[in-house]
């Protein structure tokens, strides 16, 4: 390998080196800090525009520009997260390995040769001097929150978006969003030897479980032709005090994952409605539901000139179209979306994602690059809908 073939595959092997496991996941992590400060030395010595995007937190992102700014010239986004899930039992997770075209190591896959492969095509365009502006965010805590994504998005300003999430060389154009409810129920505490005189907020939870059940099983008859059905799932359960002693408190931790078209108040009135049936079966129970956290799902017209520009380059770089894929994942493409940028998914196949064996197509990583750049080529050439 030569040229940027090389330099993708190498830049990825120093990105799967740096220790970048997200500390709001495994306390002590290492964090993004490190890993930035190498991506924007990177770009400041490869002729881009870099900047350190930091609050305070010690957790930064990284924005690199190239190419050319002007004011008539479309801009792309490509974006890639920095950090990772912890080391778990991965086999020498920061020593990058290539055996064939598999390449080894903690976020490998999820997702730093995307990452590697906007960087590169970033440089690519921008040695190329091709008429329009390419941005690589790469943002922090994807893995948790999503608090890089949402830090930088006012700084930027883009006519379409790539997130370089695995896809295994598809486009993806919807992926699913999710919401997390707490159900406390209030019981009774007594002890043990005195049942009468509680309630067991444990046994009371029992058919909201069943519930739950049920209301999967009828989210299967409404489908997404790409994402299937939305599901729910009971999470966690916590409850009780000791064995002698009857539960007063017990709660349920759900998650609802959303299809296009469902809002986290659509998901509310779900649970409720439940509630309500299983308060009327048992006057005694008591449940009360509370949102913790939702992410919306995404959608974008198959129409829109990105999705048609990767499929093109895709088949200009493989020889044939790329295909079109729905993710049951939620990614930090929903972000951007919501900023009425025509956004989608686009990175290397491969396996492992939060598991202890973990790698990514080298193959894939090459051409991911390769398709960036043809299509920042080729939505350059497109003529540009005026800004106001």
């Amino acid at each position: 390998m030569t040229g940027p073939d090389h330099d993708v595959i190498a830049l990825l092997e120093q990105l799967v080196a740096i220790d970048s496991v997200n500390p709001s996941l495994s306390p002590g992590g290492a964090g993004e800090a490190e890993i930035a400060r190498y991506v924007h030395d990177w770009a400041v010595r490869e002729g881009l525009s870099a900047e350190l995007v930091d609050d305070g937190t010690g957790r930064p992102d990284v924005l690199v520009r190239g190419g050319r700014a002007a004011t008539d010239g479309a801009r792309l986004l490509l974006c890639g997260h920095l950090d990772t899930v912890g080391l778990g039992g991965v086999t020498d997770p920061l020593l990058p390995r290539i055996e064939g075209d598999r390449l080894y190591g903690r976020g490998a896959y999820d997702m730093k040769a995307g990452l590697a492969a906007a960087l590169i095509a970033c440089r690519e365009a921008h040695r190329l001097r091709l008429p329009g502006e390419v941005t690589v965010a790469a943002v922090a805590d994807e893995e948790h929150a999503s608090l890089g994504v949402q830090r930088v998005l006012p700084r930027l300003a883009a006519d379409a978006a790539i997130v370089a999430e695995p896809t295994e060389m598809a486009v993806g154009v919807a992926h699913k969003g999710f919401v997390w409810v707490d159900i406390e129920v209030t019981g009774v505490a007594a002890h043990g030897s005195r049942p009468h005189l509680g309630i067991d907020a444990i046994v009371k939870t029992g058919p909201i479980l069943v519930g739950l059940g049920e209301l999967d099983r009828a989210l299967e008859r409404r489908r997404h032709g790409l994402l299937g059905p939305g599901t729910v799932h009971a999470s966690l359960i916590t409850g009780g005090q000791e064995a002698s002693t009857i539960p007063e408190r017990c709660v349920l931790t759900l998650e609802r994952r959303t299809l296009p078209g469902e809002t986290a108040a659509d998901v509310e009135r779900e649970i409720e409605d439940l509630l309500q049936e299983c308060r009327a079966a048992d006057p005694r129970l008591k449940a009360a539901a509370r949102t913790v956290l939702h992410r919306p799902p995404m959608e974008t017209d198959r129409g829109e000139p990105v999705v048609r520009a990767l499929d093109s380059a895709h088949e200009q770089v493989r020889g044939r179209p790329a295909g079109i894929v729905g993710a049951s994942y939620w990614a930090d493409s929903a972000f951007i979306a919501a900023r009425g940028v025509p956004t989608v998914l686009f990175g290397p196949g491969g396996e492992g994602a939060h598991a202890d064996v973990e790698w990514v197509s080298v193959q894939d990583t090459i051409d991911c690059a390769r398709v960036f750049v043809a299509a920042a080529r080729d939505l350059f050439a497109r003529p540009s809908a005026p800004r106001s």
